[in-house]
């Protein structure tokens, strides 16, 4: 269907939303095409449609928003598409509690990620990690003591897990872990939907000198199904302005500073 280029915004975004439902991922040129109407005005109507959570800009175009499921293990490569933009603004403010000299643990995840993107201003820091594409984002700096913790590799999350990860970790002690969370609750504490990922998080967490929870505020009221820790457990939270009511009274009754990005 070809809409001619006088229809209305709240038209032409209808139409939009109805391809994507047919084909998963539209161009700004077919778009352009299939609506009658300038690859500018198409650029508008989608930003204006991601604003609303209803789908995903790409690169020259869009795909249809994913529905995430806490529950199941869900590839990186899909898990990359939720919250992208607060999760880039919160991974610019973990960094600031970063200093040169510092040693840390990037735990894998698509928030973690852009942490390691954003550490231009350093010029000493070591770094230990069990995410393969993290640890190759890292190698791009060229002066930092890169740390890749062995084990066998989770497909999904690009990370390594396992009896050999657990043995490299415990070589590794007082560092300031960053960890990435699926589900985070008062009640349940934080949990992931991988057991073997539990047990690597929790050995993180027990020699690590501070832990640093990075995660988007749709986690929280969460509960996945492997616990990892209690609340009380983590020293800090970075997270987005979305962060539900009554969260901030209850983190500050705990000791657990907050950061919103």
């Amino acid at each position: 269907m070809r809409l001619d280029y006088h229809s209305s915004a709240k038209e032409r975004r209808a139409m939009i939303l109805t391809l994507l439902d047919k084909e998963n991922e539209v161009s700004v040129t077919k778009l352009s095409k299939a609506l009658g109407t300038s690859e500018v005005t198409i650029r508008k109507d989608l930003t204006n449609l991601q604003n609303r959570n209803l789908l995903v800009r790409t690169r020259g175009g869009a795909i249809r928003r994913p529905v995430e499921n806490l529950n199941e293990d869900t590839a990186i490569s899909q898990k990359r598409m939720f919250n992208f933009q607060e999760k880039e603004r919160i991974g610019q403010l973990a960094t600031t509690l970063i200093k040169n000299g510092d040693h840390i643990l990037l735990d894998s995840g698509t928030t973690t990620m852009e942490i390691a993107k954003n550490l231009d201003k350093f010029t000493d820091l070591t770094i230990v990690t069990n995410a393969l594409n993290i640890a190759e984002e890292l190698m791009k700096y060229k002066r930092f003591t890169v740390v890749m913790l062995g084990g066998h590799v989770r497909i999904n999350s690009h990370s390594t897990i396992g009896p050999i990860a657990l043995k490299d970790l415990s070589h590794f002690t007082n560092y300031k872990l960053f960890l990435g969370i699926d589900s985070f609750s008062f009640e349940n504490g934080i949990s992931t939907p991988n057991m073997e990922e539990a047990i690597l998080n929790q050995a993180m967490i027990a020699q690590a000198s501070e832990v640093i929870a990075v995660f988007d505020s749709s986690k929280f009221n969460k509960r996945s199904f492997c616990h990892i820790a209690n609340a009380e457990q983590i020293h800090a939270i970075v997270t987005d302005k979305n962060i539900p009511i009554g969260y901030k009274s209850r983190l500050n009754e705990k000791n657990i500073k907050l950061y919103l990005a």
